[in-house]
């Protein structure tokens, strides 16, 4: 077994087109190739955290935060970032990150700070929206009722009309078209100089950008109208209702804010939250958004979506009080302890996908701030 496993058995449980824009996840240190096991999961990379890695013979870390975030012009013992990397490399140790995009997928970790909260309805509060390569965009002809399988079948050759696991998808609309030929023109239906009215159906077929100059030469090549009509529509993305970053859940019964509080202490396993009460909060609350870590970039969407109380690890003093005038409640409960939690349920889904292998939770890995 190799990194390419882990990768891969990852991959399956937040693909990485689900991390945000600005995030560095993947395999940050090693190679596919280098041994994938045993596997530690950590939420930091720390100096304690590789040592025990090394002690214990691991050779696949998954580091929750990036190992290397902020871009390196330099590799060498000048900073705890970079000696960490180098010891990792020199151990033969692989690092991979997931980071927001574990955040964002379906049974991540912010499904699972919702599951500690109660049954309702949940959608992300940043939907994620996607777009396959093959649907990136629209090419449409039209022509006579005839020539339509052959048309759809020269663009499907060069890559049209696949959606998902489906090809030659097509979409036929017939209607009637005119035309009215100049001197030069040399017509296949009809005569030039008279307004002619044929049958004919509109065809219509996804198509990749990286495909549409294909596709338009083959339109041009085996449309039998002198002037072949061809349009082409840029697609939108889609909007993933279950995916993405931060969740709101409209609760099935509203609760008390103390059984809010003492039901997420009950999910983190931890002893104290912080809180604000919102102006003019209600007694109960029914709207809840959240978001693992630090969550203030998706505050704004919650109150604008009627979340009543926000809770996340961490955020700005004047975030907070800000979500505060608007009427917004908020708990934190400290940044990572919103998610070192998952560690168990990530630990279980890569034991279920890899059975072979040994698959370790670090013990090293500790929240850095504690009360005292």
């Amino acid at each position: 077994m190799n990194g390419s496993n882990v990768m891969n058995a990852m991959e399956q449980i937040a693909p990485l087109d689900y991390a945000c824009d600005w995030d560095n996840v993947g395999l940050l240190i090693g190679s596919p190739k280098w041994s994938g096991s045993p596997i530690m999961l950590t939420i930091d990379l720390t100096h304690e955290v590789l040592e025990e890695a090394i002690e214990k013979k691991v050779k696949f870390i998954v580091a929750y935060h990036p190992a290397i975030f902020e871009p390196m012009k330099t590799l060498t013992d000048q900073n705890t970032k970079q000696q960490i990397a180098l010891a990792a490399a020199r151990a033969g140790i692989s690092v991979y990150s997931p980071h927001t995009a574990l955040d964002a997928a379906p049974g991540g970790l912010n499904d699972w700070l919702v599951e500690g909260l109660g049954s309702g309805d949940v959608r992300a509060l940043d939907v994620y929206e996607a777009q396959p390569e093959s649907e990136q965009c629209k090419i449409v002809t039209f022509c006579p009722p005839n020539a339509a399988d052959s048309l759809r079948n020269s663009l499907a050759s060069v890559g049209a009309g696949k959606i998902g696991d489906y090809e030659l998808c097509s979409f036929e609309t017939p209607g009637r078209g005119t035309f009215l030929g100049g001197e030069s023109s040399n017509p296949s239906v009809g005569e030039k100089g008279v307004l002619e009215r044929i049958e004919e159906v509109r065809l219509e077929m996804v198509c990749s950008a990286k495909s549409l100059a294909l596709a338009v030469m083959s339109l041009r090549e085996f449309h039998p109208y002198e002037e072949p009509p061809i349009e082409i529509y840029p697609l939108q993305k889609k909007p993933m209702r279950n995916i993405g970053i931060g969740r709101r859940i409209v609760l099935d019964q509203p609760f008390s804010l103390a059984e809010i509080v003492k039901r997420i202490k009950a999910q983190l396993g931890i002893d104290y939250l912080l809180a604000t009460h919102g102006q003019n909060a209600p007694r109960k609350f029914r709207t809840i958004g959240l978001c693992a870590g630090a969550g203030g970039t998706v505050l704004d969407e919650a109150i604008k979506q009627g979340c009543e109380l926000f809770f996340t690890g961490e955020m700005r003093h004047h975030d907070v009080l800000s979500a505060q005038a608007r009427g917004c409640t908020i708990i934190l409960a400290g940044h990572s302890n919103t998610e070192r939690g998952y560690q168990k349920i990530l630990q279980k889904k890569l034991r279920k996908a890899l059975p072979k292998a040994k698959v370790l939770i670090s013990r090293a890995d500790v929240e850095p701030i504690q009360p005292v």
